[in-house]
């Protein structure tokens, strides 16, 4: 892991750095935020972004640093697909490079490197924990959008993994959205088994939840979140679904709520 950039942040460190990524075949870029020096390593957040995004756009508007710092706890802020020369892409904005939808891609021509499942959950935390000073055995996922999405399949793919799981208006049942049908079927995919909703009416799991999202977002047909709250509801999960009022599908919602996100992550994370 090279570091890039170093910027003093509400008294701790906002990174970026880059590395080789064998999951991806390609060379990634990606934000950390530690908090003060405490000595020791600290629990982390991971925070997927959304549909478009690279690791640069939760790091700057989402605001989510000031309240880590206080709380003690590292975020980091991947980006949403591998990139560069040689990295198949698509005239669509949502399909290819900034659309990873954090699975790994089995068809022509995604498979070699579309594998954000496999980088998010088996390559990155090793090499990051291996560089900086992050305690992996406590872990918490959130994000936004399609990494709303991200974060709470992860969670139900991953069980014990993330000691909690928070959302900004997520893709909550891909797999009758136009974000996420179209893009998990170019990618080979069944679009149900990556699927949160589908997920865990097949009896997957997730640890304590905390989704918001907003009564004027303007995607609203895209997310599924009636689907997602009846899906979290049949099974009795530990959840708290907030449909704020006023508030849309921008970075200006999610830094409204960031302060609340992490201090619910800071409860489970100890």
């Amino acid at each position: 892991m090279n570091v890039t950039e170093t910027h003093a942040c509400h008294g701790g460190r906002q990174l970026v750095l880059t590395h080789a990524s064998d999951a991806l075949s390609c060379d990634m870029t990606l934000g950390l935020f530690l908090p003060p020096d405490t000595g020791w390593p600290v629990p982390i957040l991971w925070y997927l972004s959304g549909l478009t995004c690279t690791h640069e756009n939760a790091t700057v508007k989402a605001g989510l640093q000031l309240w880590a710092a206080e709380a003690g706890i590292a975020i980091c802020f991947p980006d949403t697909s591998p990139r560069g020369d040689g990295v198949p892409d698509d005239d669509a904005f949502d399909t290819g490079q900034g659309a990873g939808f954090y699975v790994d891609a089995t068809a022509e021509p995604w498979a070699r490197h579309f594998r954000m499942q496999s980088y998010v959950l088996d390559e990155l935390p090793g090499a990051l924990a291996a560089a900086q000073p992050i305690d992996l055995d406590r872990q918490a996922i959130t994000g936004h959008s399609m990494g709303g999405h991200g974060a709470l399949t992860l969670a139900c793919k991953a069980p014990g993994r993330f000691r909690s799981v928070s959302a900004f208006a997520p893709i909550g049942n891909p797999s009758v959205s136009d974000w996420g049908q179209p893009q998990l079927t170019a990618y080979g995919l069944d679009p149900a088994a990556h699927d949160a909703t589908a997920l865990l009416r097949g009896g997957a799991a997730l640890p304590p939840c905390l989704i918001d999202t907003g009564t004027e977002d303007p995607f609203r047909d895209k997310l599924g979140t009636a689907a997602l709250a009846a899906a979290i509801a049949e099974r009795n999960l530990p959840a708290t679904i907030r449909l704020q009022p006023g508030h849309d599908h921008s970075y200006f919602t999610i830094s409204t709520f960031a302060g609340d996100h992490v201090a619910f992550h800071a409860e489970h994370l100890g």
